[in-house]
């Protein structure tokens, strides 16, 4: 028997890697004979460097570069093993949760640690990008990622402008000349989930900048200052397009790499299972496994076990799910490929001791274990 197993991770206790050798120990203490191919699972957010660059035999890079708060902050990415592709969260270097709740502002906080982290694969010889770009804590439009590639943000008087969405503001001129050549060599698939515009009442500053600690004050002048960004770059690049779906993403940062980059904006989970070639393995399976550390109705919206589902249902492969907890309202997934799903908890448990990496880790051994006892018995009585 040939198994496929992508699962995601369980957030707080497993990764994606974990979790699936976890599956593939349970499956082989019921049927030892059997093919388990355990593939990288992630949507594009948390987890996806460490995912896909251990999963497809990378690896991971350590570097110190610029974070939110313009403090030197330690961030991964990850290079695969043609050293050609890197792998990047901008969330390592510009990620809200680098901001201390009271210190939050995207008046202030900066993209620049972005630019470096590209910088740094590009000198080792990276000319290919996956780059995901959820969980920003800035709203600065990519200005500082664009100013750590070359670009010179310029007020009025000739000087670089500030980081920061208040730099926006004093922006008056951008000038390429300086960028780095390799650039133009470069090419970029952002992984984005959302499909907000840059501006207006659905753009970045009016949806996420709330979140990101702008006041109702900052709200109005952050879009305007957006927008007049906007304006700039389309005399730079007259296929500047505020309007674009997902340029408002990380705060705009989508649209710098839409008009500054050769660069495509993709749902993530979309890119990491053409990236990953996991439909090649699915075709050739008798079963596929997936999961996530809960499954519930927005488990159907787009997330990383229905792609999966999705694929193999193609190919007319079952698909079981396995989970840290089943919410009521994961039926939907029946409807959307998962043919059945089962939460791994084996008893009463507190939610640290459930969490627990080694007590998650059996759980789900255990549970995959039953499983394919199961379907064996039913291979058995029903072939």
């Amino acid at each position: 028997m040939k198994i496929v197993v992508a699962i995601d991770s369980f957030k707080g206790s497993l990764t994606s890697l974990e979790a699936g050798q976890a599956v593939r120990s349970g499956i082989l203490n019921a049927c030892p004979d059997a093919q388990v191919t355990v593939m990288p699972l992630a949507d594009g957010g948390e987890g996806t460097v460490e995912a896909l660059t251990l999963g497809m035999g990378g690896a991971l890079q350590t570097v110190t570069v610029t974070g939110p708060l313009g403090k030197a902050v330690t961030a991964q990415y990850g290079i695969l093993q043609d050293k050609k592709t890197a792998i990047i969260e901008m969330a390592a270097a510009a990620g809200i949760t680098l901001v201390p709740e009271e210190m939050r502002s995207p008046l202030h906080t900066t993209t620049y640690g972005v630019g470096e982290l590209i910088l740094d694969a590009i000198h080792k010889g990276c000319r290919r990008f996956i780059v995901g770009i959820g969980g920003s804590a800035t709203n600065d439009g990519g200005l500082g990622m664009l100013q750590a590639l070359g670009y010179r943000m310029l007020d009025a008087n000739g000087e670089p402008v500030p980081f920061g969405a208040i730099g926006l503001k004093a922006l008056s001129s951008i000038d390429g000349s300086h960028i780095l050549p390799e650039l133009q060599e470069c090419t970029f698939r952002i992984a984005c989930d959302v499909t907000n515009p840059l501006c207006g009442a659905t753009g970045c500053s009016a949806i996420f900048g709330p979140q990101k600690g702008a006041t109702p004050d900052d709200v109005p002048l952050m879009d305007s200052w957006m927008n007049h960004y906007a304006e700039l770059s389309g005399k730079n690049n007259p296929q500047a397009n505020p309007t674009t779906p997902r340029a408002g993403a990380a705060g705009g940062l989508g649209f710098a790499f839409l008009t500054y980059t050769n660069a495509t904006l993709e749902s993530g989970i979309s890119i990491v299972l053409a990236e990953t070639r996991l439909e090649d393995h699915i075709a050739d399976a008798n079963l596929v496994i997936t999961g996530e550390g809960r499954l519930d109705s927005q488990t159907v919206m787009g997330k990383a076990p229905i792609g999966v589902a999705k694929i193999a249902k193609r190919h007319q492969k079952p698909v079981i799910a396995l989970s840290g907890c089943v919410a009521p309202d994961a039926r939907l997934c029946n409807q959307h490929g998962i043919d059945a799903y089962f939460p791994v908890l084996q008893r009463i448990s507190s939610l640290a001791e459930a969490m627990d990496t080694a007590s998650a880790r059996q759980n789900v051994i255990d549970t995959a274990e039953q499983v394919m006892r199961l379907m064996l018995t039913a291979r058995t009585h029903f072939d």
